[in-house]
């Protein structure tokens, strides 16, 4: 186990020491201690995208952000990379942590796994957060040949994640999103394989749950940004209406990259979320 400081908004104080835990096939950072909170990236991030989260939400909780198979210190998947695998993987690692059930926070190709671990593995998902994300890849219409082509474009020319992620940062994100949050989201990205990248692109454009996500009794909240292009807020209104037990809310004048640019207006919705589940005995 390695001991990290996280730094504060400022990124010069420091306010909560996390636990880098890397010799598992999933490797991840956590900081406090309770109820198990698990933090599941977007396609471009890895676990350390999730700092205002594991700094803000872990005075009473224990606070996990995984590397997803493949990226930053974690192993790739054995076979191939899909939601079902990626699914087992989230409940092989609350097996690592000693835990029945999580609530479980997605970030846009994240908030794609949190539904399929909600959908194949309902016991140990408490709870479910929903950012940025979408019931289905394409919703727009958008074919999945031409998104792989032009995502995979850089990696094809020879070119790293991490040598285009302030540039990929700042096209996702709202116009107003820190310069510090642009630079720790890039960072985050930097920690990103080409391959591993590769493989992550092939999955994501697969899912497709509009026709079981009513099956999902999860209670659920659904956030998405009201300047996200990527996941728009008709495609969060589309996957709460679908859900069987979902709120849904837009946050204003932000982007795709909710966690980064609001971070306290995400922390503090994601409280309340957890408070109103517990509170309630789990699933609603």
């Amino acid at each position: 186990m390695l001991t990290n400081a996280i730094a504060s908004a400022t990124f010069g104080v420091v306010d909560v020491t996390a636990t880098d835990v890397d010799q598992g096939p999933v490797a991840w950072r956590e900081a406090g201690e309770g109820e198990v909170v698990l933090l599941l990236h977007g396609l471009g991030g890895s676990r350390t995208a999730w700092r205002p989260q594991l700094e803000g939400l872990s005075a009473n909780r224990r606070v996990v952000a995984w590397d997803l198979p493949g990226y930053g210190a974690s192993a790739p998947l054995c076979g191939p990379l899909t939601f079902p695998a990626l699914a087992d993987a989230v409940a092989r690692l609350l097996d690592a942590l000693g835990a029945d059930r999580a609530h479980v926070v997605g970030l846009s190709m994240g908030g794609m796994i949190a539904q399929h671990a909600a959908l194949h593995h309902a016991d140990r998902v408490r709870s479910l957060a929903l950012l940025s994300t979408s019931p289905a890849f394409g919703l727009d219409g958008t074919r999945p040949d031409d998104w792989r082509a032009a995502r995979l474009a850089p990696l094809d020319a020879g070119r790293r994640p991490g040598d285009d992620a302030v540039g990929v940062v700042t096209a996702i994100a709202g116009p107003d999103i820190p310069a510090a949050a642009v630079a720790e989201q890039a960072t985050a990205m930097e920690r990103i394989t080409g391959p591993a990248l590769r493989r992550a692109i092939d999955c994501l454009v697969t899912h497709d749950l509009r026709g079981q996500l009513g099956q999902i009794a999860t209670p659920a909240l659904v956030m998405t940004g009201e300047l996200d292009r990527e996941t728009p807020p008709a495609y969060g209104q589309a996957l709460a209406d679908a859900l069987a037990a979902a709120t849904f809310r837009v946050v204003p004048g932000v982007g795709h990259l909710l966690p980064a640019e609001a971070p306290d207006v995400v922390n503090a919705a994601l409280v309340d979320h957890f408070g109103r589940v517990e509170q309630d005995g789990g699933h609603g």
